[in-house]
Parts: structure tokens; sequence; C-alpha cells
């Protein structure tokens, strides 16, 4: 108990000292400031960036773990010799194993009728979880949903130039999209807007599988493979499990089952590098505070000799002269970093820094992460104990008579 108060009363009488020569000490402790700042955001946008990079990854292979089924021949026929179809072996096998989210999956061209004359538009066929599995962004309207196969007119989901091809109509009236199938046409209804940043002047569309059989030429064939998300922990059991189940239902080497996910791929942070190269910058700029503490601390201490030597001489021990002395820097870097680490919450989670980071396409931005407020802190914490390390040596090697003398 008489440490704790012992610490306390060093770390009250650090703070009234840095309110004395609070002028002193400001500019130096700006920098220091500002560094915790940079460094702390550093940390919190690189994790918006690795959001972004995630999504566009998730979005492109799917959530981990992604396991896609793709037919060696047409899906829509039993495998030769064998009795079932793909759907039909894929439904059996994902009951068996519980999998809740998965869809089918197919692609193919169609030819619609736009305002400036027809154009071939690319169609994929999902079910309604492959917005799920995929983080696909609507931006306006909405997805599918499975009363979505009930309709007369096929419901479609189309990207940004899709939908200023038509006209950039309200969605709220029903838009309509007129589609070449065989010798006549057929008409489908827009019911959402996604954006394709990847392809944002070719117009892509998405289809339900079991709603747009009217939409595709006879003879055509979507080409369609299954993709389900699991854990990722079960992903190689899972898909070992998949392989042989559905080979012994429609034949051997008729499907191939694998991952497609980035995780299956990708071991390595890609913002390594860049993560590196700025918190090097943020550690000069640290060092270059704690420089200037030193000084100010070192020109404040030798001000200060006969203060110290009455406390000697009063009993206090070189100890708590030394703890005294670097608690000042200490306490000031602490109340520096922490109004650096508050600067930087608002920098990071600032709604045009977010949008400017992640392009607009973050779905689920993270939190300001604790580590980086950590970070910072311990940052701040170890600069004033660096910067007060000399000036509290020079303070304990004072003389009590020398000083009294001063």
């Amino acid at each position: 108990m008489r440490a704790v108060e012992t610490v306390w009363g060093a770390i009250v009488e650090a703070w009234q000292e840095v309110r004395v020569h609070r002028g002193r000490v400001l500019l130096s402790l700006i920098g220091v400031g500002v560094a915790v700042c940079a460094l702390t955001s550093v940390v919190g946008l690189a994790n918006i960036a690795q959001q972004s990079i995630t999504e566009s990854n998730d979005r492109y292979g799917g959530r981990p773990a992604l396991i896609a089924v793709r037919p060696m021949s047409d899906p829509s026929l039993p495998a030769a010799g064998g009795p079932v179809t793909l759907d039909e072996a894929w439904a059996t096998a994902a009951e068996r194993h519980a999998i809740r989210y998965w869809s089918r999956v197919g692609g193919g061209s169609v030819s619609v009728q736009f305002r400036t004359g027809v154009a071939d538009v690319s169609l994929q066929t999902v079910d309604p979880d492959y917005a799920t599995m995929h983080r696909t962004m609507v931006q306006r309207g909405r997805w599918f949903t499975n009363d979505d196969t009930q309709r007369l007119a096929p419901a479609l989901v189309v990207n940004e130039d899709f939908w200023h091809r038509l006209g950039s109509p309200a969605l709220a009236a029903h838009p309509v999209a007129t589609i070449r199938s065989g010798e006549g046409t057929v008409t489908a209804v827009v019911i959402g807007v996604i954006r394709t940043p990847d392809n944002p002047d070719y117009p892509m569309a998405y289809g339900l599988v079991e709603g747009t059989d009217a939409l595709i030429a006879p003879g055509t064939s979507m080409g369609n493979g299954v993709e389900a998300w699991v854990p990722p922990e079960l992903a190689d059991p899972l898909t070992a499990a998949l392989r042989s189940e559905l080979g012994a239902a429609l034949g051997a080497n008729t499907v191939d089952v694998s991952r497609t996910d980035y995780l299956a791929y990708q071991t390595e942070d890609p913002l390594a590098a860049l993560k590196l190269v700025v918190m090097g910058i943020a550690v000069l700029i640290l060092l270059l505070g704690a420089l200037g503490l030193v000084n100010i601390a070192l020109v404040t201490v030798r001000n200060r000799i006969r203060e110290i030597g009455v406390r000697r001489s009063f009993g206090a021990t070189g100890g708590r002269v030394f703890f005294a002395v670097m608690m000042e820097s200490v306490v000031a870097t602490v109340v520096a970093g922490a109004a650096g680490v508050g600067l930087a919450i608002l920098i990071v989670k600032s709604p045009w820094v977010e949008q400017l980071v992640g392009r607009g396409m973050v779905a689920d931005p993270p939190p300001f992460p604790v580590e980086a407020a950590v970070i910072g802190l311990v940052a701040a914490t170890a600069v004033g104990a660096l910067a007060g390390l000399i000036p509290a040596l020079v303070a304990v090697r004072v003389k009590v008579i020398d000083a009294i003398r001063y």
C-alpha cells in the first residue's frame, strides 16, 4: 500500500512540475503527440485497408472457406452411366453435412436491348445465398429472395453500367430490360444495382438459377457449378468428403472440388511493407521529440539544483529523486500520447477517411483497433522514460552541500 502511495505521490508531483514548466515542454510534447497520432493512425488505417482488401478478395473468390464444385461435363445431364445430376447429388451431400450457405453458380452471355442499341451482357446465375458468401454490396434496391423465383418476369440485379444504359431509372418504378432469347424477347425486371469496380464500363447482370431459364437461348448451357461457405477449420475434411461422395454419385473424374477463397493461397500481409515504412517514419519523429524533451529536461534540472539539494537534505533518497525527475517526462509524454491517440481515433473513424481508404467498398468497417491505442500509449511512455533517464541521472548525482550553496 505504501509503495502505491509513493508512486501516486510521485506522479502527482510530476504533473505539478509539468504544469509549472508547461511553456518549456509544450513544443516538444506537440512533436511527441503528432508522432503518436501518426503511429496510431497507421495501425488504424491499415486495418481499414486490410478490411477493404479482404472484402475485395471475398467478392472475387468467396469468404473463407469457400468450396467450389465444378463439373467437367454438362451438369444438367447425368454423368455417363450415373443415375443423378449434380444438383441432386449436391442436395443430398449438403443435407448430410449440414451446409448452411451454398449457391449454384453459372455464367453466360445474353443480348439486351438498351437505348443505344443491343449489347452483349455477362449474365451470372446464382441462388440468394451468393450475396452473403461473396459480400455482394447492393447500392440501390435489393438482392434476391426466395420469393423472386415465383415471378412471371425474371428478376435481375445489375451493375451500374447496365443501370446507366437503361437511363438510370428509379427502381421503385420496377424498370424492365428487354432480353433477346432465341427468336423472341423476354422482359426482365431490375430489382437492384451493385458496384463492380473491376469492370465499371461493362454491363453485367445477376439472375436466379430457377428464374432465368426464359432468358437463355435454347441449347445454351450456363455451366452451373456449386459453391459452399463452410468454417475454415472444416474446409479440408469437407473438401475430401465431398470429392469422394460426389465422385461416387456422379462417376469418377466428373467434378472438381477445391477451395477458391484467398486464404487457400495467400499467407502474407499485403500491407506489411507499407506498415513498416510509415511506422519507421513515426518512430523517427518520436525519437526527435525525445531529444527535444531531453534538452528541455536537462535545462530544467540545472535550474532546480537548489530545490533538489533541499529535498535531499530533508531525507529524500536518490531513488525518490530519480523517480520523480523521470516521471515528469513520462507523465508529460503520456498526456501528449493520449491526446495523439484521441486525434488518431477522430481521423481514422471519420466517414470521409473510411470512404477514401476503403474506396466505398467496405461493407463492415472495422472498429478502431485497441492494439493501436495501446501501441501509441506504450510508445509515448517509452519516449518519456528515455527522455527522462539522463536528466534523472544528473539529478541523482547532485551533491547536497553543493546544491544548497548553488
